[in-house]
């Protein structure tokens, strides 16, 4: 099979283990997003499979039914929104999903994100590599109270570390949300505009769906403290749009570290968040972790060669298997 590996960022495919096990097969590994539809056909026209990384490509039926050749698109985890279902199964091509990574990674970045920017640890450690000596006075986490808006799996994580640091953790969310957070000895807010206004952290773990895009509203960032830090590892439009920039501007929260934007990737720092002093930003690194990416990738491959063999597996649309 001709296959095409979509997105790998960082060339993580080729240092796969999973790379070896598809030594009769051609494969092609794409670094870059490409979002015309016209190039992206062209880029894939002779590929019978594709491999997508997450959800950075998205695989429209303006694209799908101009591939002829293409019968199968391995999924990295199991999100299919980003994919024209119904074009694929007209067309028969296979969308297999299956393989995600756990929710450490991202609890981990968003703990990097919280230490950097509340220590200003990027402008110092660009000062000194400068030639230049500490020029700030960071803020410590003691007896602080940490936000966490959506007690999840990355949600709990989070929390048991700002526990750990001595901070107050309050939580806030859905019904199941705060009952999790309560069984689990956490304080939960009276209301949602108590609990904007009293975080010194911020952190966003909401899943982004038609009913949470937007969630989060300028009335909302209005609310917190000036001192205050907003941490987002999870979607950009969870929050509203332009409004945490112009949140920023106004200087409630007077801080934020986001790893996650409205349309990536992000080139030539276009997004308005870069460019602000009071802003940490990265490169949606939240799951970019070796073990991830060996991890899904292994899934990837294993639908791939499932497939050559002709039993496929993990198929979201069984309907476009002919029979």
């Amino acid at each position: 099979m001709k296959i095409a590996i979509l997105d790998d960022y960082a060339d993580a495919f080729r240092t796969a283990p999973a790379f070896a096990r598809l030594s009769e097969h051609e494969v092609t590994v794409f670094p870059d997003t490409e979002k015309d539809p016209d190039a992206l056909v062209a880029r894939l026209q002779d590929m019978d499979a594709l491999v997508l990384t997450q959800q950075r490509s998205r695989m429209p039926a303006a694209v799908i039914e101009r591939l002829p050749r293409l019968r199968l698109i391995a999924q990295t985890g199991r999100h299919t929104g980003h994919i024209a279902m119904e074009a694929c199964t007209k067309q028969g091509v296979i969308v297999s999903t299956g393989g995600a990574g756990g929710p450490e990674a991202t609890a981990e970045l968003t703990w990097a994100l919280i230490l950097a920017a509340l220590r200003h640890i990027p402008e110092e450690a660009a000062r000194l590599r400068e030639g230049g000596w500490q020029r700030t006075i960071g803020i410590g986490l003691k007896g602080k109270t940490l936000g966490i808006y959506a007690y999840g799996r990355i949600g709990a994580m989070v929390a048991r570390v700002g526990a750990a640091f001595g901070m107050r953790v309050l939580c806030w969310g859905r019904e199941g949300s705060q009952e999790r957070a309560r069984a689990d000895g956490y304080e939960v807010a009276e209301s949602r505009e108590a609990f904007f206004a009293a975080a010194d952290v911020l952190s966003l773990h909401i899943v982004l769906n038609d009913a949470t895009r937007g969630i989060v509203t300028a009335e909302d960032l209005a609310l917190m403290k000036p001192g205050a830090l907003l941490v987002n590892t999870s979607r950009a439009p969870i929050i509203a749009s332009g409004a945490l920039a112009t949140a920023l501007k106004a200087g409630r929260p007077g801080m934020a570290a986001v790893d996650v934007f409205d349309d990536e990737p992000v080139l030539g720092a276009s997004d308005p968040l870069i460019g602000l002093p009071n802003v940490l930003c990265t490169p949606h690194l939240g799951y970019a972790e070796r073990g991830v990416f060996d991890a899904i990738y292994e899934v990837a491959v294993d639908r791939l060669l499932a497939f050559a063999a002709g039993a496929p597996i993990g198929v979201a649309n069984p309907e476009a298997i002919k029979g």
